[in-house]
């Protein structure tokens, strides 16, 4: 989702929030991740945030529409499995979604598939384990290969023509999902729609950055800020975007009624 945001918004600033404690976050009650969530929400304003993109499925399936009632007014970009133009495009009826229990079991997908998949047969896998293994930077490892081949080989088995995949870690896996399925099947990364999508916000409430002609512009600064281990999130960056940065630590304190962050 970085990297499509980057390549859409190169002057932006951006902070990029990890919360390397309370991941992952499909393991979790909704209530708790409308919790975390808000709490985020709250901080990133307090850092001058002007737009929220909520950059995991789980998360925008437990709390999108909550964060929208609570903080009415801000314009939130949430992620939902691209089922949508999945369905629009698909020849053989039938599409593969790569997704977290907790999003299959959202009521945002249970939307999407009823408005916009209703004469398409879905197929659905966990992945289990998949997450940890990008993390680590296994992307082409054996074991990575039998975590996917063990989703997407029934799929392809039942005439899938398209993959969506349903978790932002995913991308990165993308060429090893295409060496498995073949050439004759769609893979869908929604990252780039959602960058899009953040333009236009950005665009139409008159808060987009302009430095100059594209050619001239200044790459604005990301900052890394994570709930957990600083040596862990630089880690992540390291192995997925080549990226050696210092990192920001943040601190969960529990009050009365809820949890805080604290600088």
């Amino acid at each position: 989702m970085l990297r499509a945001i980057w390549g859409e918004l190169p002057a932006e600033n951006i902070i990029y929030l990890a919360d390397q404690v309370h991941v992952p976050y499909g393991s979790r009650s909704a209530d708790e991740v409308r919790s975390f969530s808000k709490e985020i929400t709250q901080y990133l304003l307090d850092q001058g945030a002007k737009l929220i993109v909520v950059a995991c499925n789980t998360a925008s399936a437990a709390a999108l529409h909550y964060l929208r009632q609570t903080f009415a007014g801000l314009s939130f970009v949430g992620m939902e499995p691209a089922v949508k133009p999945a369905a629009e495009h698909t020849h053989s009826k039938v599409v593969g979604v790569l997704a977290t229990p907790a999003t299959f079991q959202g009521e945002l997908y249970a939307s999407v598939v009823e408005r916009f998949a209703s004469d398409v047969k879905i197929i659905q896998h966990t992945c289990p384990r998949l997450v940890m293994q990008i993390e680590a930077g296994h992307l082409q490892t054996p074991e990575t290969r039998l975590i996917l081949e063990a989703a997407l080989e029934p799929m392809v088995s039942q005439g899938i023509d398209t993959v969506v995949l349903g978790c932002t870690h995913y991308p990165f896996v993308i060429p090893l999902i295409q060496q498995i399925v073949g050439p004759g099947v769609r893979v869908i990364d929604p990252a780039p729609a959602v960058a899009r999508q953040v333009r236009r916000l950005l665009e139409t409430r008159k808060l987009l950055y302009i430095n100059g002609t594209l050619l001239e512009q200044t790459r604005g600064r990301t900052d890394f800020i994570s709930t957990g281990s600083e040596n862990q999130l630089q880690s992540i960056l390291t192995n997925l975007l080549n990226i050696h940065t210092d990192v920001r630590r943040i601190s969960w304190k529990q009050s009365d009624t809820n949890w805080i962050l604290r600088n």
